[in-house]
């Protein structure tokens, strides 16, 4: 399978000096390629890619689009069967590393998207925060992860080394067929960043399709490379995003109950940073819930087209319990010991 690894830029120069060589030598292999698209860096990301790595092939863009309509736009410019959405901020230790997951899409074409497993770049040993060893969201739509449930992060100990279905991959470095990828229409570009892969492979699921993680390989994330944790600019897309995917992807048995228990979860949230002084976060979860309420009108019809389009997989959470609950009052840190 023609495989296109894709690396989305923005000024980033020196982390991909310092990792992109990793990529390059472990990725040496028939039918695959490293592509880097560039979002309109100005820190002469793309004179040191041509001067460091004439073998990477570059997409250059004039202006910052955003990971969702940054990878939307190059992806339209690359002939390939699999996509491979991968951060710059990603190490890779073990050579022909994307082998596992292309030998197992090809011998399961029911399956639309991969992940390999994570682990954090700074503590080896453990799973990195985002994407660990699978995704997934429970009822009120708060991800989690085998191998990392809110802040907590587990050590690997080969606990999490099966494939198995997951309900989303991380975006740090996505496996996904080229044609379920343009299926639902790629990356949604009103996220801008953050959730953008969750929505995606929600709705690939939506369609009948499997997303799996495949930790027979791995890769090592640094993370926060864009937008560090507490950041207000981050609080204010992770909790709009979140809505506006759930308010396209939960079915209508669903949607009313979550959406109301969300609000109070959320101005909960807010004031749990009002207390700490925190008052630019309270904004950004305040502003993310009116740009959603602001948004349903021009939602109506996406969901209207997601739900028309269900053909399987209607089931989109691991379980029908609430991670929060789980976590805070059951004391539950660990994937293995939720309700699953």
């Amino acid at each position: 399978m023609k495989t296109a690894i894709v690396i989305l830029n923005w000024n980033g120069r020196d982390m991909m000096r310092k990792y992109l060589p990793s990529v390059v030598e472990c990725s040496d292999m028939d039918n695959v390629e490293v592509i880097v698209a560039d979002n309109g860096s100005d820190d002469n990301s793309v004179n040191m890619l041509k001067q460091e790595f004439p073998s990477v092939k570059i997409i250059q863009f004039e202006q910052n689009y955003g990971f969702a309509a940054g990878y939307n736009k190059a992806l339209r410019f690359i002939d390939a069967d699999l996509y491979v959405l991968l951060n710059s901020d990603v190490e890779i230790k073990r050579k022909q590393w994307i082998k596992p997951i292309i030998d197992f899409m090809k011998d399961n074409p029911d399956v639309a998207a991969a992940q390999p497993k994570i682990k954090a770049i700074n503590n080896p040993d453990c799973f990195e925060y985002a994407g660990a060893a699978g995704g997934f969201i429970d009822k009120f739509g708060y991800p989690f992860c085998r191998g990392r449930i809110m802040a907590t992060v587990e050590k690997d100990n080969g606990q999490y080394d099966d494939i198995v279905d997951v309900m989303w991959a991380t975006g740090a470095a996505l496996v996904v067929r080229k044609e379920d990828y343009w299926s639902v229409g790629g990356l949604d570009e009103q996220f801008f960043a953050h959730m953008e892969e969750i929505d995606l492979c929600w709705r690939i699921r939506n369609k009948g399709r499997r997303i799996v993680c495949v930790p027979q390989t791995e890769v090592y994330h640094l993370g926060g490379a864009s937008l560090n944790q507490g950041n207000p600019r981050k609080t204010y897309l992770n909790f709009r995003n979140n809505l506006i995917m759930l308010y396209k992807n939960l079915d209508d048995n669903s949607i009313k109950h979550v959406l109301k228990v969300r609000f109070w979860l959320d101005y909960i949230a807010a004031s749990s940073f009002l207390l700490k002084g925190d008052i630019q976060n309270f904004k950004a979860v305040r502003k993310a819930r009116k740009d959603f309420k602001k948004l349903i009108p021009s939602l109506q019809q996406i969901r209207k087209d997601i739900q028309q389009g269900r053909e399987g997989l209607k089931n989109n959470v691991i379980g029908c319990f609430s991670i929060l609950w789980q976590y805070y009052a059951k004391r539950h840190k660990t994937f293995n010991q939720l309700p699953v």
